[in-house]
């Protein structure tokens, strides 16, 4: 007997997984020590540039995504990238809990731009379990608030913004049938193509242990990037936002296996209103689903 999964499910899935990857991403980063932010970057992208194309020839999917869907997928990768840029001066220029915070703004701003240009409706309680799982969040990393009225801080303010935004496009793109494969492979090579200038111009010679570390890099955010690509393709942004902050959780989990960092108290406070809020919006949300169907039965 096969079993069926809903496509919120696995949307769901796909984010934590997403979430997951990008976590492993970020202790690579840290592990690979004093390197220029853009030369991380194209790093970054390029393995994923190389995975989605390979994808495409073996697939024999097109090096295209049609009309309709191709201004989804250039702003997709237009904002994408200015959101992993801005995200990575604010890490550069504040303190890390105090970027992070901001880069976790992110989600706010899918759902608020699904709202105004996807028209997917808000549920209240959907609205309180994003603020509840940004609360724990903020338990978990703690920010300083030095700095946080400055241009470093509206930067990565807006990285926020313009990595909600490519999100909210990326569901677009989907809808508008642009293939998973392909909106990863065109966000990933524009990234590279502008990061590659910075790299030539000034590029840090690299050890071979940091050059290991970098590609790691790459491979982690490609899992995320195609775990992510799925799962908006599956449910909006709404169903998954809140999940997206396991990803600080699993930051805090691989810090402690990897690097000894040692969580306290209001980390384990933090994780557990992640985890309960995220409990919680699923059985909502799966208890509203089996009511519409039982109300679509005759």
């Amino acid at each position: 007997m096969e079993i069926r999964i809903p496509q919120k499910t696995k949307g769901i899935l796909c984010i934590i997984m997403s979430a997951l990857s990008f976590a492993f991403m970020s202790l690579f980063i840290k592990l690979a020590g004093e390197i220029p932010t853009l030369q991380k970057s194209f790093f970054r992208n390029l393995v994923a540039a190389f995975v989605a194309f390979y994808l495409l020839r073996r697939k024999g999917l097109p090096l295209s995504c049609g009309k309709k869907a191709f201004p989804a997928v250039a702003g997709r990768a237009f904002f994408g990238t200015l959101g992993i840029f801005f995200n990575f001066y604010a890490v550069d220029h504040l303190h890390l809990a105090d970027a992070s915070m901001l880069n976790k703004l992110s989600p706010f701003f899918a759902i608020l731009f699904s709202f105004f240009l996807l028209r997917e409706k808000i549920f209240p309680y959907q609205a309180v379990c994003v603020v509840c799982a940004l609360t724990g969040a903020m338990f978990i990393l703690k920010p300083s608030g030095a700095g946080l009225i400055s241009i470093p801080a509206l930067i990565g303010l807006l990285g926020g913004m313009f990595a909600g935004l490519a999100y909210t496009l990326l569901r677009k793109a989907a809808g508008l049938g642009a293939p998973g494969p392909f909106i990863i492979f065109f966000f990933s090579a524009f990234s590279c193509l502008c990061s590659l200038p910075q790299c030539l111009l000034h590029f840090h010679p690299m050890t071979l242990p940091q050059l290991f570390f970098l590609l790691m890099t790459g491979v982690s955010a490609t899992f995320g990037q195609f775990f992510i690509t799925a799962a908006y393709t599956y449910a909006p942004a709404k169903e998954l936002s809140v999940y997206d902050y396991s990803n600080v959780i699993f930051t805090g989990l691989l810090g402690f296996l990897f690097l000894g960092e040692v969580p306290d108290y209001l980390s384990y406070i933090g994780c557990a209103i992640i985890i309960i809020t995220s409990v919680v919006m699923f059985q909502i949300t799966r208890r509203r689903e089996h009511s519409k169907t039982e109300a679509q039965q005759p």
